[in-house]
């Protein structure tokens, strides 16, 4: 196998190349020691936003058990799924792990649930969408660096953490996908107004892997956070075509297993099942297209990594059972509800009284601009924790849900 600098492996034509990348909004000089992609993935992992993912919720809130995956376990198996899927396919590895990384920066405290809840606040304020966070994160919110505000990450890692489910635009410029009704969030306007990121593509190949390597990742997780719960037993999930061929294959090979070993052999099988599939169908799909560059992956109309038809229905019945046995279990609900008063309690309190934000939130804000200041708290609001959110809900009202 072919050697590059920095240890990076071979990489296709198609793959993107972090030696003829578009560049950052405010240029630098080339590293001695390290590709563009590797810098990014670098700041990212060192950015606060991402430290704070380990006390995010992904399901279950992180007082619930110390065994259950949070934000930043997610996102790490995540990178490790994205960066195989990316060495299968011959994408480059360290720009698909920067993507993966990145992904879920946005996200608020309380996992969906604080999503929809700041969503509902910020109605009259344009909203609150995950996706269009974490692009505020990495252009405006971190203040790490001398000379701007944001990683000033490349314009490929941009691209990819705002495309990876795809165009935000048709080719007439309507919204597609999620934003068709509501429009694509301002906060991605006004950046592509500043730098292009081709709203109407597709993303490069590295963003479509950890996009696909998201997927995976949910799923065969959440099945593991949810049997270890209590929440479905695993005869349950005999339901799922896909996953009872799993367990009879296990149940063969291991028919005394016992049920630690036998989760985790089922978990596993799934993740080796998607991935292999998703190689496969990329694969095709590449070959079909003949791409000579990474530009020819976004312009294929289509998404070039991602599951054959019979894995996208596999897919679907897995996350058909799981938001009917996991996400909307009674004791999800009832906590989900419990971190809904929380943040909707905050949301009002300082927005009606924004000194009660820490001083460097209240700078520059003038209290008459009600949008703006409606998004500063939101912004705030969103960058907390879990535990701190209930620790800042205790100091601002007599009684605070337990949230358990």
């Amino acid at each position: 196998m072919c050697v590059r600098p920095f240890g990076e492996r071979w990489r296709a034509p198609y793959a993107c190349d972090p030696y003829g990348s578009r560049g950052r909004l405010f240029p630098e000089a080339i590293s001695p020691t390290r590709s563009d992609f590797q810098r990014d993935r670098d700041r990212i992992i060192h950015s606060s936003a991402f430290r704070r993912l380990k006390h995010k919720t992904q399901v279950f809130v992180y007082h619930e058990g110390d065994h259950f995956r949070t934000r930043l376990t997610h996102t790490i198996e995540v990178s490790q799924i994205a960066r195989a899927l990316a060495r299968s396919l011959g994408l480059d590895e360290d720009l698909a792990e920067a993507l993966a990384l990145s992904h879920d920066l946005g996200h608020t405290p309380f996992g969906h649930t604080g999503e929809d809840t700041l969503d509902e606040c910020m109605a009259g304020f344009g909203g609150f969408d995950h996706n269009a966070q974490a692009l505020r994160v990495v252009t405006r919110l971190e203040r790490r660096y001398a000379e701007y505000d944001g990683l000033n990450l490349t314009w490929e890692t941009l691209e990819g953490l705002v495309k990876h489910n795809g165009p935000l635009l048709d080719a007439d410029g309507k919204p597609t996908l999620r934003y068709a009704a509501r429009g694509v969030p301002l906060a991605i306007l006004e950046y592509n107004a500043q730098q292009d990121l081709e709203l109407a593509t597709h993303a490069g190949g590295e963003a479509q892997a950890a996009a696909i390597a998201d997927d995976i990742a949910y799923d065969a997780h959440d099945i593991d956070d949810g049997l270890r719960a209590g929440l479905f037993r695993i005869e349950d999930l005999r339901e799922v075509p896909f996953i009872a061929e799993l367990l009879a294959e296990i149940d063969v090979r291991y028919p005394n297993l016992d049920l630690s070993r036998r989760i985790h052999e089922l978990t596993r099988r799934v993740i080796t099942r998607f991935v292999e599939d998703v190689v496969r169908e990329g694969e095709q799909r590449i070959e079909a297209l003949a791409p000579k560059n990474a530009g020819d992956i976004r312009q294929a109309g289509r998404t070039m990594v991602c599951f054959s038809k019979a894995m996208t229905e596999a897919d679907a019945s897995i996350k058909r059972f799981l938001y009917a046995r996991m996400y909307r279990h009674p004791d999800v609900m009832r906590v989900r509800a419990q971190a809904d008063d929380v943040l909707r309690d905050l949301f009002r309190r300082f927005k009606a009284e924004p000194e009660l934000m820490p001083e460097e939130w209240q700078a520059d804000l003038p209290r008459d601009d009600e949008p703006r200041l409606a998004r500063r708290v939101a912004d705030y609001i969103a960058g907390m924790t879990d535990r701190y959110a209930i620790l800042e809900h205790r100091r601002l009202f007599d009684v605070t849900p337990d949230l358990r």
